[in-house]
Formats: C-alpha cells, sequence, structure tokens
C-alpha cells in the first residue's frame, strides 16, 4: 500500500511539471516557435510610424526593424508621417495599406469610433503584460482592445538662449504671441497641437467643444500667425539646431534630443498647462498579415527593445522593465520623466465629436490660408513707404533746383 501511494505521488508530481512545462512552452512570449512561425514564408509588413521614432541602430544602439527581421524572416517596409492628421487623412483616402500604425491617444479614439482600427487578439500580444498598469485601460481604448502603448510624453517650448534675454525666465505660452520675436517663432503644423496652445493659453479645456471658444483661438492664431516663421514638424530639427528660429512649441522627447545637438538650446514647461499624450500602435482595417502585425507589436514591447527606443528618441516608455535597462541619467532627466507635480498640471487629448472635428478642419484651413495678418502689416508698410517716396521726391526736386539756380548765375 505504500509503494502504491509513493507511485501515485511520484504519478502526480510528473504531471504536474509536465502541465508546467507545456504551459511554459503554450506561452507566445517564452515558446521557441512564437518569433520564428513565419520564418521562410515569403511575409511582410508595412510600418508607418512618426518620423525620428524608432531606434535605426545609431548611437550604439538596437537596430529594432533589422533586429525583428532577423529574428522573425518577416521583411519590414517602413515609412513615416508627420502628423495624426497626415496619418488619418492617408487612411481614410485608401491610397495606401497599412499593417502597424502609431497615433496617438485622441487619434486611437477617432479611429475606433469611424471603424478604422482592427480589434486586437491579445493572446498574440503576451507582453501587454510588460505595460504598467497606469498606461492599460486608457479612456481612449478601454481595455486596450485596438492599442498597446508605445510611448508618452508632455509638450513645452523648446527655444535658443542665444536668442532670449538671458535674464528671462519662460513661464508662460503668452511668448510665443511676443512681437519682440516676430520672424523668429516656429508653430505646430497641425491642428490639434496648435489649436490646444491657444487653449491652454486662455484656460480652456484643451478638449473643448464650445464654439465661441474655439473662434476666440482661431483669432488668437490668427493674430500670431504674423510673427509665426513657419509652421513645422519634423523640419524643426534643422531650423532649431541651425539658430534659424528662437522659440517653437514641441514634444518634450524630441527637444531633449535637439539640446543634446546644441546646448544653446533650453525647454520650458508653460505654467497654465501643456498637453500629456500617449502613442500607441494598432493594426488598420483590413490587415492581411493581422497576426504578423501582433507579432510586431509584442516585439516592441520586449523592455530590451522599448529601452533602445526610449533611448533613441527620447521619450518616455511605458513599458516597466524597460526602465531598469535605460542609462541611469537619462532615466531621471525631468523632461523625459517629468514629476508628477508637472503631470498634475497636463491634460489629455480626447475624441471630440464629429461636428467640432468638422468645425476645426475648416478653422485650421481658414488660419492657413488667410491673408489678413499680413493685410494689417501691408497698410503701414505702404503708409511708411509713401512717406519716404514723397520725402525723397521732394529731396530730389531741391537739390535739382539748387543745381539749376548755380548754374544760371
Amino acid at each position: 500500500m505504500r509503494k502504491l501511494f509513493i507511485l501515485l505521488m511520484l504519478c502526480f508530481v510528473c504531471l504536474m511539471l509536465s502541465l508546467l512545462v507545456y504551459a511554459e512552452l503554450e506561452d507566445p512570449s517564452t515558446a521557441e516557435d512564437y518569433y520564428t512561425r513565419f520564418m521562410g514564408q515569403n511575409i511582410s509588413l508595412n510600418v508607418y510610424n512618426w518620423g525620428e521614432y524608432i531606434s535605426d541602430g545609431n548611437y550604439d544602439l538596437m537596430n529594432v526593424n533589422a533586429e525583428f527581421e532577423a529574428l522573425t524572416g518577416i521583411r519590414v517596409y517602413y515609412t513615416t508621417y508627420a502628423t495624426n492628421e497626415e496619418l488619418y487623412s492617408k487612411l481614410r483616402g485608401g491610397g495606401a495599406s497599412y499593417d502597424v500604425i502609431i497615433p496617438s491617444d485622441y487619434m486611437i479614439s477617432r479611429m475606433i469610433i469611424e471603424d478604422m482600427l482592427e480589434p486586437l487578439d491579445l493572446a498574440n500580444i503576451p507582453n501587454l503584460s510588460e505595460v504598467g498598469d497606469e498606461f492599460l485601460n486608457p479612456s481612449y481604448d478601454p481595455d486596450n482592445r485596438y492599442s498597446v502603448p508605445y510611448m508618452w510624453g508632455i509638450t513645452g517650448i523648446i527655444y535658443n538662449t542665444t536668442m532670449i534675454d538671458e535674464d528671462e525666465e519662460i513661464t508662460s505660452w503668452d511668448i510665443l504671441w511676443d512681437q519682440r520675436f516676430m520672424g523668429q517663432i516656429l508653430m505646430f503644423s497641425n491642428q490639434r497641437d496648435a489649436f490646444g496652445i491657444a487653449q491652454f493659453r486662455r484656460g480652456f479645456s484643451a478638449n473643448t467643444t464650445d464654439p465661441d471658444e474655439l473662434k476666440a483661438c482661431l483669432d488668437d492664431l490668427k493674430e500670431q500667425k504674423l510673427l509665426v516663421q513657419a509652421y513645422v514638424m519634423d523640419e524643426i530639427f534643422d531650423k532649431m539646431l541651425g539658430g534659424e528660429a528662437a522659440l517653437a512649441p514641441y514634444y518634450a522627447g524630441d527637444a531633449m534630443i535637439m539640446m543634446e545637438e546644441n546646448p544653446d538650446l533650453d525647454f520650458a514647461i508653460p505654467e497654465e498647462g501643456v498637453n500629456f499624450f500617449v502613442d500607441a500602435a494598432c493594426i488598420p482595417k483590413g490587415s492581411r498579415r493581422k497576426q504578423a502585425a501582433e507579432m510586431y507589436i509584442n516585439f516592441l514591447c520586449e523592455p530590451e527593445v522599448s529601452a533602445a527606443n526610449s533611448e533613441y528618441i527620447g521619450y518616455a516608455t511605458p513599458i516597466t522593465k524597460a526602465l531598469e535597462l535605460v542609462d541611469e541619467e537619462f532615466a531621471e532627466n525631468p523632461i523625459v520623466f517629468p514629476s508628477e507635480e508637472i503631470l498634475a498640471n497636463t491634460e489629455t487629448f480626447t475624441s471630440l465629436p464629429r461636428e467640432t472635428n468638422l468645425l476645426l478642419d475648416g478653422y485650421w484651413t481658414q488660419l492657413l490660408s488667410s491673408d489678413e495678418n499680413y493685410s494689417r502689416l501691408l497698410v503701414p508698410v505702404m503708409l511708411f513707404s509713401g512717406i519716404i517716396l514723397v520725402v525723397g521726391i521732394n529731396v530730389y526736386r531741391a537739390m535739382n533746383k539748387k543745381k539749376k539756380q548755380k548754374y544760371y548765375f
């Protein structure tokens, strides 16, 4: 009887060990065939991401797409966009097919409402467990049904210290309306960020739907247009690094990268409040390579991969274990990882009602095509030119009259 009991116990232990091993092999994040199951099948992915927004092997960091290709045998065709609105227009127009995109929070919400995203099979993305709890189940995508967080950050003002008074402290968005810097100010070339600045400046919600408040912000942006050198996105790098502009609102991660390359640059966080954003990986509706796309998203959540991306692009990673892998000095950078006090004074863009989006679309087109500010400038310029012309004519006549008198006598 005792031998039988021992035999049964041994069988039970063996069964439990077998189940544990089976479970381990069935976990896609640890199974040997998870990343290799599409090897040799000539599969490719079209990935559409922001510019300068993935580690490409420079600075002794990982080349993320090359590593993914080597690991999986899946070819990655990688292209970039400059704004959420550009991404939206490309997808809505149906002119291109993508398998992975990385929009911002409010655009994800809009795309969900408009049925532009594929629901994710989270069983194929086990590394979702690596995402910090504070980034899970966000308001823009409850249950992470359509998106997996990629990076997060805030906005602020990057400025050239050699073009600003040494004793001047930048604390407000007002400086972007300061006439001292006419022609030296850059501005976001996308409507949500541009209007967001005007809204923060006036003390409005960054998600206001009030037509009167939006009209007031449009008027402010029209007033500012006279001072703006250019509306930019990725072009900001060349302009700020080359000292072509004094001030520009931009994303903190990119600002930090620019500051590393140009020590004359610094970054300020306006006291009226700033935007807190999360960019997340999604699969557009109609992707024919959904499982491979989910594998790519899972790969982006590998701690080593996310750490490399975070250090390379200067944005904060939502992957908890990745924080342990990034350079200590980087992890303690207050621009990349702002204090709780600063984060408490931020607001996240949310999806707006269709009628508000249409109103903003119209206002943005109106702003970019508006010449009324230049007309205001034209009046004093023409008046001044007229005065100079009249004075010049009179001086010329007087000089000619003296010459004639001299010749006569």
